[in-house]
């Protein structure tokens, strides 16, 4: 397995731990977990972010 895999892999669970937790946070009552759910929303996007960046870079580099 190249680094670049092992990279794209752990954005990949950074992605979808970021996205488990800001749906447990969306699912609670209170106004603080609504923020928090936000928040969560937005690191879920920059670890996509990142996670398509490395594959990109992965795929030229590879070329």
């Amino acid at each position: 397995m190249s680094f670049f895999t092992m990279l794209v892999l752990a954005a990949m669970l950074a992605t979808i731990v970021a996205l488990a937790s800001g749906i447990s946070s969306m699912a609670t009552d209170h106004e603080v977990g609504h923020l928090d759910s936000a928040h969560w929303m937005e690191w879920r996007v920059a670890f996509q972010a990142i996670a398509i960046l490395l594959v990109l870079f992965a795929m030229y580099v590879e070329t």
